[in-house]
């Protein structure tokens, strides 16, 4: 029998905390209504292999990729996307706002609620993975490349913000 399930997680099942580039960790394969299903738990959240599990191994976190681009910490990320929502929704932080709420829904830090038309324009209504929001974000259709050019924007801002 061939099993297909996702690869290694970035996040440990139990906690939420991302998993360390280098570290060990523990990954069960579970039966879930028909389905197998991998959850990555850290050692430290390890208490044991749940129930219905299939399988469970331990295994090593790869390191990151060094050509893969490093995105900031997720929780980072909502606290500043939360401060520009409390900002009043100037127009010049309108593409900054949405290019977050692109990187966390990425990241699953941000969910789509619903969608929501006011006139012609989409607006994207998102909820935060621990019950944040509902916050409201124009649907700016932005191209693959403005959306690179923002999330390097954020970087260089961040390596500023280091700096300083």
């Amino acid at each position: 029998m061939d099993y297909h399930f996702r690869p290694l997680g970035t996040n440990c099942s139990a906690t939420g905390e991302r998993l360390a580039p280098g570290s060990q960790c523990r990954s069960v394969l579970i039966d879930h209504d028909g389905k197998q299903v991998r959850h990555d738990f850290a050692l430290t959240a390890w208490d044991g292999p749940p129930e219905g599990t299939i399988g469970h191994w331990l295994c090593m976190v790869p390191k990151a990729d060094r050509h893969e681009s490093t995105l900031p910490d997720a929780d980072q990320l909502m606290q500043e996307f939360e401060q520009l929502d409390t900002d009043g929704g100037h127009a010049n932080l309108e593409q900054l706002r949405y290019g977050l709420a692109l990187m966390l829904i990425r990241q699953k830090r941000l969910e789509l609620d619903d969608t929501i038309i006011d006139g012609d324009m989409e607006i994207l209504q998102l909820i935060g993975s621990r019950g944040e929001g509902p916050f409201r974000v124009p649907n700016l259709r932005l191209s693959d490349e403005e959306i690179t050019a923002l999330q390097q924007q954020w970087m260089k801002l961040e390596e500023v913000e280091e700096t300083a």
